[in-house]
């Protein structure tokens, strides 16, 4: 299988065009377009039966005590864990692409509720869901893509990944708010197949 994006190479940075949170010169940070970069997948096993695409950034911080504070920088030494950007299942298991801008095209206050996808499939809630849950007006159920916008004071490197699975399975019966934890439960025992597309971002302008 294959993934890749005309957008950025495997192991390159994400241009600020796919990012929710872009670098600003007056300010820490700024809106960004958030565009859904472009994908095309291939070489899916003949014995898939669905596809399930992922974004995923498994660096962000497990403590939001230093996160964006002034005169604080999150250590790169301190534990990550995963925040969710993009859930797409019930994909059609062929050959395929989605593309630039798509599914996502600008920040919608309180979320998306029903973006765009390829035919058939079924889009979840992403982590920012639970990141604005306290902020009154930004909170809501965030469908589909978001872009990155890491920590501006993280002195790591943020890594997202962009994954597709194939999965021996038809149709994944989820609820309509799924999240990534649902979804890495539900394909748990039934992964054919697997491809992987990472790109890199961060708003600390320290970090390369």
């Amino acid at each position: 299988m294959k993934l890749t994006s005309s957008a950025f190479a495997n192991n390159a940075r994400i241009p600020d065009r796919f990012c929710f949170g872009n670098p600003s010169n007056t300010e820490h940070v700024k809106l960004g377009e958030n565009h859904n970069p472009d994908l095309k997948w291939s070489g899916i096993p003949a014995n898939a039966k669905s596809l399930v695409l992922l974004c995923v950034d498994p660096d962000v911080p497990s403590s939001g005590e230093d996160v964006n504070q002034e005169g604080k920088t999150v250590p790169a030494t301190l534990a990550r864990t995963n925040f969710y950007h993009w859930l797409m299942v019930n994909i059609k298991a062929a050959d395929g692409s989605i593309e630039d801008g798509s599914c996502s095209s600008g920040i919608t206050s309180r979320g998306k509720q029903n973006p765009a996808g390829p035919a058939g499939s079924q889009q979840g809630v992403n982590d920012y869901t639970n990141w604005f849950a306290a902020d009154p007006e930004m909170s809501g159920e965030y469908y589909g893509y978001d872009g990155p916008c890491p920590p501006w004071n993280d002195s790591l490197l943020h890594h997202y990944h962009f994954v597709l699975y194939a999965l021996d399975v038809a149709h994944l019966a989820i609820k309509r708010s799924f999240t990534g934890g649902d979804v890495m439960a539900l394909i748990e025992g039934h992964i054919v197949g697997e491809a992987r597309l990472i790109g890199t971002y961060s708003l600390n302008p320290e970090v390369k």
